[in-house]
């Protein structure tokens, strides 16, 4: 009949009440008659008091300071208020009193890493000689590591990053959608792809879910998005680069210029950064206990700049550059600065990119030939998102694949897509990971 209490509830208003509570043992320590436990809950943990008296004997005592660490218990006890903050804890203003201690699962004694030595900022460690838990060691042993209040937090704040994607863009009318991910032909010209066994012939994990978000639009859905995984067969070392990763994607048809699209974009990413600051502001703090950083600054409306803009600021600042040359990623963190010194924002919009840095669907700038209708948008100085309006017109488009010298049999069922009537449309992605720079 017993009714488990989550520890983030224990509270000064469940003083005095008698509790049943499951944990982790995350420490004990007995002292005389005495033993103290913390109890841990995702990222949650309350000190709980084990002393002889009327419900606690020696022996219990001596049990209760014997259970291994990362067992889990059902604890009954009383609530109580502290007479002083409790260091250490989460929930600082109470503790419990315990009367009875069930072991519901037993671990082994000797972990393979300490969780508060996988917490600790190594800065911290390094300076005073406590451990610090290499990559190796994490990896190695994920399941243990996952149980750190730092991972508990990043992964709460990555289901938050994809339930305020979902949210904004349904409230502004988009429509989601679930795209293929073993596709007969590589999605973005046949470079960096995966080639998969299937069957008695070959397929590709799919780059990017592009070909069908504009497929949509062509199908008259006006504003879609999609949440799902994307492959890149990229050997690059860097933590930009990864293999697999959850894209956040959306395309859009427009009446009369791209930048609707790209206000809506930027709109809808602000929403998850004021979402993540209102809802999140725990497991942000969680994390910057362990990675230290500068709280996150943004303009509303978010600032756009033209690239020539950008190539005059790099220049005046003594770097040299082509007109039509792209960023390089020093560049781009020097770029960064030099906004957040200018215009005191960490979130920004480069657009008018050169037509000769864009892939062959970009749409040219009208006006400037040399230009395109393309934007990359920027968080602490990295690229995080990169988007432009596509060109719907398939004869324009095949003029530019051949450009770009992409063989058009490669590419045919997507020039084939616009044959029959599309919209003006534009549209970007953005990797759930890239949003870690906001904490």
């Amino acid at each position: 009949d017993r009714v488990l209490i989550r520890i983030k509830d224990l509270t000064e208003e469940k003083a005095d009440e008698v509790v049943w509570v499951r944990g982790r043992i995350h420490t004990s320590r007995a002292k005389g008659k005495q033993c103290f436990l913390v109890l841990r809950q995702q990222q949650f943990n309350v000190q709980a008091l084990v002393a002889v008296g009327q419900h606690a004997s020696k022996q219990m005592v001596k049990f209760a300071a014997n259970i291994n660490k990362e067992s889990i218990v059902d604890v009954e006890g009383v609530v109580r208020k502290a007479y002083q903050k409790i260091g250490g804890c989460t929930q600082q203003d109470v503790e419990l009193h315990v009367q009875r201690i069930y072991v519901i699962s037993l671990a082994e004694p000797r972990l393979p890493l300490q969780l508060d030595d996988a917490v600790r900022p190594e800065v911290e460690g390094e300076e005073d000689g406590r451990a610090t838990v290499n990559q190796d060691t994490r990896l190695d042993n994920r399941v243990i590591d996952l149980r750190t209040s730092t991972s508990q937090a990043v992964f709460r704040l990555q289901s938050g990053i994809c339930q305020l994607f979902r949210e904004t863009l349904i409230h502004k009318g988009f429509v989601e959608i679930q795209t293929p991910k073993i596709i007969s032909a590589a999605s973005e010209g046949g470079a960096n792809v995966f080639t998969v066994s299937y069957f008695k012939s070959s397929a590709y994990l799919a780059q990017s879910p592009q070909l069908y978000k504009q497929m949509c639009i062509c199908a008259d859905f006006e504003k879609v998005f999609c949440i799902g995984p994307v492959f890149r067969a990229e050997d690059s070392n860097t933590h930009r680069h990864l293999t697999e990763f959850v894209g956040l994607d959306m395309e859009m048809a427009f009446s009369y210029h791209y930048h609707e699209v790209v206000d809506e974009i930027a709109d809808t990413l602000v929403q998850i950064f004021k979402g993540l600051q209102e809802r999140f502001q725990s497991e942000i703090q969680t994390v910057n206990k362990q990675f230290p950083c500068e709280p996150f600054k943004f303009l509303e409306p978010t600032l756009r700049l033209e690239y020539c803009e950008a190539v005059a600021m790099l220049r005046e600042a003594g770097v040299e550059m082509g007109d039509e040359e792209d960023l390089s990623t020093p560049n781009e963190k020097l770029l960064g600065r030099l906004v957040k010194e200018k215009y005191d924002t960490d979130f920004y919009i480069l657009d008018k990119y050169p037509l000769a840095v864009r892939p062959f669907y970009t749409m040219p700038d009208p006006v400037n030939p040399k230009n395109s209708n393309s934007y990359d948008m920027f968080m602490r100085g990295e690229e995080i998102l990169s988007g432009a309006q596509r060109i719907h017109d398939p004869q324009l488009l095949t003029e530019r694949a051949l450009h770009h010298g992409i063989d058009l049999e490669k590419i045919k069922a997507y020039i084939d897509s616009f044959r029959f009537g599309a919209p003006p449309h534009a549209g970007g992605g953005i990797g759930t990971y890239h949003l870690s720079l906001l904490f």
